[in-house]
């Protein structure tokens, strides 16, 4: 069962990682399309985001207080929903419905993490982790 963890952590982790690089990469066009949503201080919020992501993607990956890097997702994955996602203001129907997928996925990928959160920071009997959780449940 360890090794199916451990499976799972790397192809989740593996999304959030090379997010991470695109966001350290490709800082001012994703810069611009935020400042166009109406992101306050647009390239230091994808250069933040990137950093969550890649810190949450790191630990999930690693089981380095993976708990805690599932949180960081959770802070990442929510408010880029909200804010860059906005489906609901969109009036062109091929515009809106792809917002609504890139809105349902983010709120998805945020459930997912709350779900791993509580799996870290409740099971015992981790393995294949370096560290134990930082909460307890």
């Amino acid at each position: 069962m360890d090794v199916v963890v451990l499976i799972g952590r790397v192809l989740f982790a593996l999304l959030f990682l090379t997010s991470a690089l695109g966001h350290f990469t490709q800082t001012a066009a994703m810069a611009g399309y935020a400042q166009s949503k109406g992101v306050p201080m647009a390239k230091a919020a994808v250069f933040g985001s990137g950093v969550l992501f890649l810190l949450g993607g790191l630990s999930v990956l690693l089981g380095i207080w993976a708990d805690l890097g599932s949180l960081l997702l959770v802070v990442a994955l929510l408010p880029t929903a909200l804010v860059m996602h906005r489906f609901w203001q969109e009036s062109d129907p091929q515009t809106r419905q792809g917002e609504m997928i890139h809105f349902n996925k983010d709120v998805a990928l945020a459930g997912a993490s709350l779900m791993l959160f509580a799996f870290f920071a409740h099971v015992d009997e981790l393995g294949l982790t370096i560290t134990g959780p930082l909460f307890d449940l």
